[in-house]
């Protein structure tokens, strides 16, 4: 029998006109917005650590990592074949894989571990592994984050934060003291409460006088059940009260009374295991002071709204690249997708709503870094836009590339599944929107730090001396939504003049003027095409 050869040529089946896969480039060099905003603000001394990272990042086997780790999701086993309570989920390799490439490359660890501009640093990372695979991002954001909450109560934090500076992923099943690097979840929502923390009915009981409790009760959402540890409130004798339940004890026993229900079928995500668990007197360790649990862990909650905001923007960035890149590389009516005057305007209305996401999340992630007032109002403003902008952003890229956007195969519908994920986690809009009035009314100095950097660029556009003066930093409940979309547009200019970027006309023309509300739905005059040369991968 002769071996089977494959077929050479098919007369009715020949693929022409179809782009190369978009793969083999550095997402960080050939990502000018980006790569500009880093070095702008503090990040040129990791400008080549950056690049490795882009590179590998943009490569074949990367891409396939992402696709493998959503195509397999995790499986939960609740007891093992004797009968014994394990609650252990199960991950595809690649998920381990690009794990270990996010904290080895400093994701969580870089931003606490003294690295000079470490915030922006984190961010930059995340910006990169995201586009691989976001649903690996949660654990290793809510890593990172847990070290703001952790610094609240050292006695307790230290060990946590050692294991997180370690830089390394072990998600061997052990006490953490034996591992070589941990992660640590949250665990704060209740069915009846979601946003409304305070509403939490799981109690929690001290069980001694060195600080450990016993907590009974159901939480609606655990994401990643697999980590080390979770921060989590409870209702203590004092008051709703921060803990921190490992999965393994001192004695090194298994903390019996932590039990994972199920995993979450959720719309994206898919890598990601999220929860539902319960307490049946589940031992966990007080962290800071009874009564005072959402002051402790809004410390966290801060540190994951950046990431939330660094999420949204890459997802942008990734399906505008894919845009840009198929509709140069495919042509209709004798020329080529990009150069067809309605396609060039929908491509470059999202390429500047990008790039001014991308300045605006690595502006934020500076001012974590110098402790900058600004950062307390701009990360829910920020939040609340960007995170609510990808959605429709990443829906019109999908259509740029027409049916073969729609296909499973493809990128576009892992990336439009997880598009809305930013904008519900970390605080819905009109908790975001809310939490922006009360911080107006409660932080007048934010306010002010705010109000000046944004007047620090007045002189430089007409049009944005205009939009800014008309501002109002503290509306109405009812009008909250629109006064923080009107801060958060004036933000992104003030971040895109601020670095001198060469979409911050185009921006400002095509956002802050009356126009259409579909993308491309504008007739200002803008320069296309120094706007898509800048945005095209390289």
């Amino acid at each position: 029998m002769s071996p089977l050869r494959p077929v050479e040529r098919l007369d009715t089946h020949e693929v022409t006109n179809q782009p190369p896969p978009l793969e083999g480039v550095d997402l960080f060099t050939g990502d000018r917005a980006l790569h500009d905003a880093v070095r702008h603000w503090g990040g040129a001394g990791h400008v080549e650590r950056l690049s490795d990272l882009g590179r590998r990042c943009g490569s074949a086997e990367l891409i396939d990592w992402g696709v493998q780790a959503n195509r397999v999701p995790p499986v939960l086993d609740t007891h093992d074949r004797y009968g014994r309570r394990i609650d252990e989920v199960t991950f595809h390799p690649a998920y381990h894989q690009l794990m270990d490439l996010g904290l080895g490359a400093g994701l969580a660890a870089s931003a606490w571990d003294g690295t000079p501009n470490g915030h922006l640093l984190h961010a930059a990372i995340l910006f990169l592994t995201g586009q691989a695979d976001s649903g690996t991002s949660c654990p290793m954001t809510m890593t990172y984050a847990s070290v703001a909450a952790l610094q609240a109560d050292p006695a307790v934090g230290e060990p946590w934060i050692k294991g997180v500076l370690s830089g390394r992923y072990d998600p061997a099943v052990r006490p953490a003291g034996e591992k070589a690097g941990v992660t640590l979840g949250m665990a704060m929502t209740e069915k009846q409460g979601g946003s409304d923390v305070r509403a939490n009915t799981t109690r929690a009981e001290p069980v001694g006088e060195d600080g450990w409790y016993a907590l009974t009760g159901h939480k609606w959402f655990c994401s990643a059940p697999m980590c080390d540890a979770f921060l989590t409130l409870a209702q203590a004798p004092g008051g709703l009260t921060c803990f921190v339940l490992p999965r393994w004890l001192p004695d090194g026993t298994r903390n019996a009374g932590f039990r994972v229900m199920r995993l979450k079928d959720k719309m994206g995500d898919r890598s990601n295991a999220s929860s539902e668990v319960e307490y049946h007197g589940a031992l966990a360790q007080r962290l800071g002071e009874e009564g005072r649990g959402v002051a402790t862990i809004i410390r966290m909650v801060q540190h994951t709204r950046l990431d939330c905001v660094v999420g949204s923007a890459l997802q942008m960035r990734g399906a505008l690249a894919q845009a840009v890149w198929h509709t140069a590389h495919r042509t209709a009516f004798q020329k080529r997708l990009i150069d067809q005057p309605m396609m060039a305007a929908v491509l470059t209305d999202l390429a500047v709503e990008s790039e001014a996401a991308t300045a605006l999340s690595m502006r934020l992630a500076a001012t974590f870094d110098t402790d900058d007032a600004v950062g307390r109002l701009l990360t829910p403003v920020a939040k609340y836009w960007v995170c609510k902008r990808a959605p429709n952003l990443v829906y019109e890229a999908m259509e740029a590339l027409g049916g073969a956007g729609y296909v499973e195969t493809g990128p576009m519908p892992r990336l439009f599944r997880q598009s809305p994920l930013n904008a519900i986690w970390e605080g819905s809009g009109n908790v975001i929107a809310l939490d922006v009035l009360r911080a107006a009314g409660r932080e007048p100095e934010a306010v002010q730090a705010l109000r000046d950097w944004l007047a620090s660029q007045a002189g430089k556009s007409a049009d944005y001396d205009r939009f800014i003066a008309g501002l109002d930093v503290t509306a109405h409940e009812a009008g909250a939504r629109l006064a923080v979309e009107r801060l958060a547009l004036a933000a992104q200019a003030a971040a895109l003049l601020e670095m001198d970027s060469p979409s911050a006309e185009a921006f400002i023309a095509l956002r802050l003027r009356p126009r259409g509300m579909a993308y491309g739905a504008y007739e200002v005059e803008v320069d296309q095409r120094a706007v898509l040369e800048r945005a095209m991968p390289a």
